[in-house]
């Protein structure tokens, strides 16, 4: 099996500068993910999101706000593209309390990879950060970011969803 696993908040949704999402009506999603997640569904891989949802261990949101988020984002992935993603693991645990889920510990993919038998030779993680980079890594995984990264961060560097998805699209077949 393989899956294309990609960060949420940055790939899938528009970043909230300077806070967290924490209702359905502030998240955007980004339409230029659409080729991607198409692609990578018709060629049979799993789209699992991988993100970290510390909003919910700040008390900032609770459990039920964010699976009311993860609906609205399943509601309009299926809307536009006829399909969501197939999984989706979210670690709410703060930063720096050394959890093995929150990235950049690869915890959440090695979830995945374990529970839907996944080869990680043959999967992606698409993310906006170095630490999604080096949660893929660490789970043995191809990873592809998009934004102002050092070519050296991932396999795939872009500085937008539409160059990634040029360059990541070869290799998802």
């Amino acid at each position: 099996m393989k899956a294309l696993f990609v960060d949420r908040d940055g790939v899938i949704n528009k970043l909230k500068v300077g806070g967290y999402i924490t209702t359905p009506s502030e998240f955007i999603v980004l339409p230029d993910v659409f080729p991607l997640l198409t692609h990578a569904h018709q060629h049979g891989y799993l789209i699992i999101v991988a993100s970290n949802q510390q909003g919910v261990g700040k008390g900032l949101m609770t459990d039920a706000d964010l699976q009311a988020v993860h609906t609205f984002m399943q509601d309009e992935l299926r809307s536009a593209l006829g399909f969501g993603v197939d999984a989706a693991y979210y670690c709410t645990d703060l930063a720096g309390t050394g959890s093995v889920r929150r990235k950049p510990a690869p915890g959440m993919l090695l979830d995945a990879i374990r529970e839907y038998q996944l080869q990680p030779v043959h999967c992606w993680f698409v993310g906006d950060s170095v630490t999604d980079a080096a949660a893929g890594h660490a789970a043995g995984v191809h990873t592809a970011l998009v934004g102002p990264h050092n070519p050296t961060d991932a396999t795939i560097v872009a500085p937008n969803l539409n160059l990634l998805t040029s360059a990541l699209i070869p290799h998802l077949r």
